[in-house]
């Protein structure tokens, strides 16, 4: 990105001036140069005392491409409080409405910007100690964290957010880059997020307020980046990227646990990469789906923009890849919504979407199926204005419902060991569930442990290898597969665990602690010259 200087106008001083204009023109440049932008410094470092004690505080004073340097403490931040919501929606903790600010903590584990009221421990758990927002017409307006609203170039690093919930105009994401939620329309460019950790330590009751997102980008055409991050405990998905058709986007070293969704990808396509992560004791690893809601516009679609060739030599920029995915067979975390439909112990599950690419995986002790592939059927009888089910088919197959058949997608080179063994008919390690079409899904070079792939239809990867001309799964509406995955995702009712139909159930939700992460080793690195660096 290019310095304010780059704006300037090119014509020189009369020659009187022109020494001083030279020495004001180099000051200009060294200020607004990455090297030269001001340094506001938050908390007390050392007995030193930074500039000051609030994060929105210094938001506030920032000019676009400052550094905000967070000192280790529990900032209980109130930005939604003071600030009115640039959109109507729960507001943020601290809200960020300027480009190209850089705010970093000095220690990921101990910078923490704390969702519970002033005065609580951080991340308090009591129910008590909880902040719900400012008062709505309807009660609590609910809670963001750090929220970037539709500006571009912002840098969020080294830092912990945690217990922001949801209220009556939403909330509940602890790391928020919005360009546009609920619009339609993508209105950020650029942003990066690094050795961030988000959690909540308070379940409150499946229709209470909750934490919905650990961290998430919404509405973003990059370039973005998220690496080195830890995300747990979400009622709906550790990680999200969505609404966002051409996203941009890669996602790596990420490590997702103990939410409904490790991660969730609704309506995004494009140059999208989810890669070298872990994804555990989810109740799904990953999920990536079509839906008509406010993430419009529909569907998920992974192929490149003008038809392009993406890493592999296919169609496709939307990559799954080199992840580790293992043990996502929990039924007893935090779930609420549609996250709650993910199938109990599947790795992967692709629904209603198209053209993505799945390769070179590890699946490890999963009980119902590695890669699951289905249409998505969006029950939702009143979605929003500005969903118009685009690539779905209105009252097919249930009467003014919006269905999403999947087709295109490529399982290739994947690795799995241990899969299956819940034991139900059609549960194993590949699983396509879709009607014909050209191109259909296609498999190959998956391998199992125990040398046998296991899939249904049988033989997957002798029928379906190549990835052209019409093919189909079994059938949406008739199959054992079908019934299988009504099953587990209790879509349309209940499904009580029983033989032949054994997806285990919520007994009781239990939040993993925050385990200590890596914090960035050098944190001073490439900030201005300040007294704390």
């Amino acid at each position: 990105m290019g310095s304010v200087m780059d704006s300037l106008p090119r014509s020189g001083p009369s020659r009187c001036c022109r020494a001083a204009a030279m020495l004001a023109a180099t000051f200009l440049v060294f200020a607004a140069g990455g090297a030269a932008a001001a340094v506001l410094r938050v908390g007390t470092l050392r007995g030193q005392p930074g500039d000051y004690t609030s994060i929105q505080d210094a938001v506030d004073a920032a000019s676009p491409g400052d550094w905000i340097l967070i000192a280790p403490g529990d900032y209980h931040e109130r930005g939604d409080y003071t600030h009115p919501s640039p959109n109507g929606d729960a507001g943020g903790a601290v809200i960020i409405t300027k480009p190209n600010l850089h705010l970093r903590g000095l220690d990921r584990n101990t910078v923490i910007v704390d969702g519970t009221k002033p005065g609580a421990g951080p991340c308090d758990q009591a129910p008590d100690a909880q902040d719900l927002g400012p008062p709505g017409a309807n009660g609590p307006s609910g809670r963001n964290g750090i929220v970037v609203f539709e500006v571009d170039g912002v840098t969020i690093e080294n830092l912990t957010a945690c217990n922001f919930l949801t209220g009556s105009y939403g909330g509940g994401n602890q790391i928020w880059w919005n360009g546009g939620d609920g619009t339609g329309t993508v209105n950020l460019n650029g942003y990066h997020g690094a050795y961030l950790s988000a959690t909540s330590t308070v379940f409150l009751g499946p229709d209470a307020p909750g934490a919905e997102y650990g961290i998430f980008a919404s509405n973003v055409h990059g370039p973005g980046l998220i690496e080195h991050t830890y995300a747990s405990n979400m009622r709906d998905a550790s990680y999200y990227v969505g609404a966002c058709p051409d996203c941009n986007t890669r996602l790596t070293d990420a490590h997702a646990e103990n939410s409904a969704l490790g991660y969730s990808g609704t309506n995004a396509g494009g140059h999208l990469v989810i890669e070298k992560s872990e994804w555990d004791e989810n109740t799904c690893g990953i999920s990536a789906n079509s839906q008509n809601n406010d993430d419009a516009p529909s569907p998920q679609d992974g192929a490149c923009p003008d038809n392009r060739v993406g890493p592999t030599g296919s169609h496709s920029c939307t990559l799954f890849r080199k992840n580790y995915i293992h043990d996502n067979n929990n039924p007893n975390v935090p779930r609420g919504g549609a996250a709650a439909l993910g199938p109990v112990g599947t790795g992967i599950v692709l629904a209603g979407g198209r053209n993505d690419t799945v390769i070179g995986n590890r699946f490890k002790n999963q009980g119902a199926w590695g890669v699951l592939i289905v249409p998505f059927p969006d029950l939702d009888l009143r979605p929003p204005s500005i969903a118009h089910c685009e690539g779905g088919r209105l009252d097919f197959p249930i009467d003014r419902a919006c269905w999403y058949d999947t087709f295109g997608q490529e399982v290739a080179g994947n690795r799995f060991t241990n899969v299956g063994f819940f034991g139900n008919i059609s549960n194993g390690d590949l699983a396509d569930l879709s009607y014909s079409h050209d191109p259909g899904n296609c498999w190959h070079g998956n391998r199992d442990a125990s040398h046998k792939v296991s899939s249904a239809p049988d033989n997957i990867q002798q029928t379906h290898r190549k990835c052209s001309g019409e093919q189909a799964g079994e059938d949406p509406l008739n199959s054992d597969l079908s019934t299988q995955v009504l099953c587990a995702t209790e879509i349309l009712a209940s499904c009580p665990d029983q033989p032949g139909q054994h997806y285990p159930r919520t007994t009781q939700v239990q939040l993993k602690p925050l385990p200590p992460q890596r914090t960035m080793p050098h944190p001073c690195k490439g900030v201005p010259s300040n007294p704390w660096c």
